[in-house]
């Protein structure tokens, strides 16, 4: 908390002296943030003369948002806001994803997350067709990448997971409608007040894991179908009070 005088705020101008005989105009009761000192004094006194709020110290109407609980960083909250549960009908992404949440088994997401351009990198932007021609060299190459998970169980998998992908696109015409025949074609809409009520696994993932090991694909048990239908929007597990629930 500070006494401030206009006047005493301008010591080295001396146009902006009184007059003899003028008084200050008034003596200003302000706390002044660390922020408004940066910036100097004259603008915080200026504001307060004025009747002007000032806006020094506040959050952004992005920081002010509520959000799930666990979108705590910058790279977090950026994936929860623009990609999370938003659904995905494009099949180059449905295959991204599905290998990094391959990726991701005994690891967590933001793992993943910050070497997620690496992977577009080293596998061809999930271009499938392509990684499914990989051979030994590719795959060797890949183990010697220090920009991506270096598990050769989960690099052989992505391989033939995309030999697999392919003979669905040729069955069904597309991968996604394959795959979001699991949820009827429609995000299913729950209503999760905290992280705890959230399941791990359900029904429908249980459902597509079966379906998706008897067709060849590897590292889809159902926890990691579950995580996939999280991220490409097939439930939207926002919790109720997250801003993006309702969107």
């Amino acid at each position: 908390m500070f006494l401030i005088s206009v006047f005493d705020t301008l010591p080295g101008d001396p146009a902006q002296r009184p007059l003899p005989g003028d008084e200050p105009r008034a003596i200003q009761d302000i706390t002044v943030s660390p922020l408004a000192r940066a910036r100097g004094f004259r603008q915080a006194i200026s504001m307060a003369a004025t009747g002007m709020p000032s806006n020094c110290g506040e959050t952004s109407p992005r920081e002010r948002l509520r959000r799930c609980a666990w979108a705590n960083g910058d790279l977090s909250v950026a994936y929860h806001d623009r990609e999370w549960g938003v659904p995905v009908h494009d099949d180059r992404l449905l295959f991204e994803f599905l290998i990094l949440e391959g990726a991701q088994a005994g690891l967590s997401w933001i793992t993943i997350l910050n070497k997620r351009e690496n992977y577009r990198r080293a596998f061809d932007n999930f271009d499938a067709r392509k990684v499914a021609r990989y051979d030994a060299r590719k795959v060797r190459k890949l183990l010697a990448d220090e920009g991506i998970v270096r598990n050769q169980l989960k690099i052989r998998s992505a391989v033939q997971n995309a030999e697999a992908f392919l003979a669905v696109q040729k069955e069904f015409g597309a991968f996604d409608r394959y795959i979001w025949q699991f949820v009827g074609g429609r995000p299913i809409r729950n209503r999760w007040r905290s992280l705890k009520e959230v399941p791990a696994q359900t029904a429908e993932s249980d459902a597509m894991s079966r379906d998706l090991v008897k067709r060849g694909f590897k590292f889809v048990g159902s926890t990691i179908c579950y995580a996939f239908m999280q991220a490409v929007g097939m439930v939207n597990d926002h919790t109720t009070d997250c801003f993006r629930y309702r969107q």
